[in-house]
This record gives structure tokens, C-alpha cells and sequence, in this order.
């Protein structure tokens, strides 16, 4: 697509005016987006996400261009690669490895990052290439470094930002690094989701800066919008803003195979006894319950497994240890049977946790912050004073 492509001028345009009506675009960045079409940075052939069923559907630019038109300017995320770029046929594959990101998410970290200009910006995850052209635009291409782990990713956005005229310094390589070779920066903008924030991005960042990044834990897929500023001490601290989903940094996924043998017959020896907690207490999705459960049962992975009969078993599975403990819930029974086994007692936890949250108020992750050092990763509530490690 051209960029003086008329029809996706009017289609910029418009997406601009809805996200400035919404509040997720600043006028600041209003123009920037207008001049820099997200349909330039889009392959042929993407997966239109649907955020409420989980469902992925392929849109060709060849069959069918005026749906993928609509669907590079729809606030909708586009899945643009899978398993890791190893499925290549056009129905969705099995894990969403690359993506562009709904336009709103893109606006909305752009504010937060509060850039000026004569800032240098340290982007990690290039993906498509969009994100990278937004802050080119506004910055100048000088000042900005993008890292990207995959190398055709990598590949791909350099050829989209140099269609768009833009030449930011596009670098092949683990995003976890950093690169120090462009430091120090002012801010350092994260686009995938990170369990553990790199010491590397505090060392490269000059003190004052800022790092944005959705983080959370192996709990859940949850992730958190972190605004962390850097201290002359090198350390970093901030408040969680809202809640998104991230595709995950690669080496911070998390690989549900090393639980297979947590649990070689149900419910073999476990201790059994019974709870009033619901599964509902727990949280969903985008719920801070389900997010505080992670902040305060650290080093736990969780999943709910549900049944056609109305039966649903959440389990908990510690990352060190062969602990691990389930919780059956039954339609109209108003107790849960709880397994545990193994020296940690995971559901032990998880009921403290809740009633601890209960009793703080049912405070939303917006009162929640991260303090990062050299040490690891703490998290606290209402104040860094009072922290743990997470």
C-alpha cells in the first residue's frame, strides 16, 4: 500500500479521530498516526483476533482486500505469525507468536511513555515494524533502537519502515539484552509480556528514564501495564496502570510440559479437605483478584479445566517443586473439594491470599507497583515501603 494510497488515508484518518474520542490517542500523536498507516507495516495474510471468543480468523489480502483493509484499520489485534514462524498454512496455528497489537494499546502506551522531543527510545519486540515507525516519526529515526528476537520478523518491519521512509536503527537479537550500543536511553518501551524485568534495560537507562512494560507472573497469561522510573541508584519503581495481554518474551514463556509428571494419578495420595472460596473469588481474565493471586503466591502457574457437566478444576502448580494442589468445583455444591500434595501448600496460599485482598479492601491493580533492583523483583501495595518478592 502506498502511503498516498487515498482510501487508506480516509481509513487513518478516521481510525486517528475515534481513538482521540476515546481519549487512548493525545493529539500530540494524532499526526504521527495519521502519516504513518498501519496497513504498511501488515503482511498479506493476518488473523483477525477476536478478543471475547479467543478466535482467530485468516483475512488474505489477495482474496479478499477490501476485508483486510477494513481489518488493518479496525481497532482489533492481527496475529501475523505462529508458532514461531514454523506454521505457514493460512487457518491459525497453534500459539500466536507475532502480532499487531489493537490500535488502542498502541495509542495508549504511546501516552504513557511520555516521550518529548530529543528523547532516545529503546523499543524491544519489533513485531510488524508499526510501533517502531509511530516513534521514528515522532522522534526522528536517530533516535530510536528496535529489537527484534525473530530474524524474518526482524526482516520484514526493516522493509515496511524503510517503504514508509523511516530508518531507525532495526536490530536482530534477544530484546532481553537491551542494546547497549545505543545507550543510554531516556525511555525503553517493552511490546511483549515479561515475567522478569532485564536488569539490562535499568543499566542502559538514564537515571530519570522510564521503562513501559506490560509485565506479570507465570500465575497467569495477565499481564499489567508497568510505568517504572529509574533511580540514580540504578534500581526501579513504578505503579501498575491497567491491565493488557501480551505475547510473552520467548525465553519467559511458559512451558506447561514441565508439569506433566507433577501429578502422575489423580488424586493419588494428596490430602483432601474442603473450601467456601469460589471459583469465582479467584478472577477471570482481566479481574485484579486473578492478578493479586499471582503478586502474592509467587513462583505458582494456574489453570482452570472446565467440563460440559458443569464441573471445573483449578489447579496450581509450583515452578520449583513437584507441589501442587486442585480445587473441584461442582455446579450448586457449595463447598470445593481441595487436593494438595507435595511440601508446598499451594491452595493454602491462595485462600490467604484472598483473604488478605478481602480484607485490604479488594484493592484493583492500579494501587499495585513493582520495585526492581539487582536483587530481583518486589511488589507492593499503595507504597514501595512495604514490598515482597514476586
Amino acid at each position: 500500500m502506498s502511503l498516498k494510497s487515498e482510501q487508506g488515508r480516509r481509513a487513518s484518518d478516521e481510525l486517528a479521530r475515534a481513538l482521540l474520542e476515546t481519549g487512548a490517542l493525545t493529539p500530540g500523536w494524532a499526526g504521527t498516526f495519521r502519516a504513518v498507516p498501519r496497513a504498511l507495516f501488515l503482511p498479506d495474510l493476518v488473523w483477525a483476533h477476536d478478543m471475547a471468543t479467543g478466535r482467530s480468523v485468516p483475512i488474505s489480502r489477495s482474496d479478499d482486500p477490501a476485508g483486510w483493509e477494513r481489518a488493518a484499520y479496525a481497532n482489533v489485534p492481527l496475529v501475523t505469525q505462529w508458532d514461531d514462524g514454523q506454521h505457514t498454512a493460512s487457518a491459525p496455528g497453534s500459539v500466536p507468536t507475532s502480532s499487531a497489537s489493537m490500535p488502542s494499546v498502541v495509542a495508549a502506551m504511546l501516552r504513557d511513555l511520555g516521550v518529548s522531543d530529543g528523547m532516545r527510545v529503546l523499543e524491544i519486540g519489533t513485531g510488524t515494524g508499526w510501533n517502531a515507525g509511530l516513534l521514528a516519526h515522532r522522534l526522528g529515526s536517530g533516535n530510536l533502537v528496535t529489537v527484534e528476537i525473530d530474524e524474518a520478523v526482524a526482516d520484514q518491519a526493516r522493509q515496511a519502515l524503510l517503504r514508509a521512509g523511516l530508518h531507525p536503527g532495526t536490530v536482530h537479537g534477544d530484546g532481553g539484552g537491551g542494546w547497549p550500543e545505543g545507550a543510554p536511553y531516556d525511555r525503553v518501551m517493552v511490546t511483549a509480556g515479561v515475567r522478569a524485568v532485564s536488569p539490562r534495560w535499568l543499566e542502559q537507562s538514564r537515571p530519570g528514564g522510564v521503562i513501559l512494560a506490560p509485565w506479570g507472573t507465570h500465575y497467569s497469561d495477565q499481564d499489567a501495564l508497568v510505568r517504572l522510573t529509574v533511580g540514580e541508584d540504578g534500581s526501579a519503581s513504578g505503579p501498575f496502570l491497567r491491565m493488557v495481554e501480551f505475547m510473552k518474551l520467548r525465553d519467559q514463556r511458559l512451558d506447561w510440559n514441565r508439569f506433566r509428571g507433577h501429578v502422575p494419578d489423580f488424586p493419588g495420595d494428596a490430602d483432601v479437605s474442603r473450601t467456601t472460596v469460589a471459583l469465582p473469588d479467584l478472577g477471570d481474565r482481566y479481574e485484579p483478584a486473578r492478578f493479586v493471586m499471582g503478586l502474592c503466591v509467587p513462583g505458582c502457574a494456574h489453570v482452570v479445566n472446565r467440563s460440559d457437566s458443569g464441573t471445573a478444576k483449578a489447579w496450581f502448580f509450583d515452578l520449583t517443586s513437584r507441589s501442587w494442589a486442585a480445587a473441584v468445583f461442582r455446579s450448586g455444591e457449595p463447598e470445593a473439594t481441595v487436593y494438595q500434595s507435595g511440601p508446598r501448600r499451594l491452595w493454602d496460599e491462595v485462600e490467604a491470599a484472598h483473604r488478605w485482598w478481602v480484607g485490604q479492601g479488594e484493592p484493583s491493580h492500579t494501587r499495585f507497583g513493582l520495585t526492581v533492583t539487582a536483587e530481583g523483583q518486589r511488589a507492593w501495595l499503595d507504597g514501595p515501603a512495604d514490598s515482597w518478592a514476586v
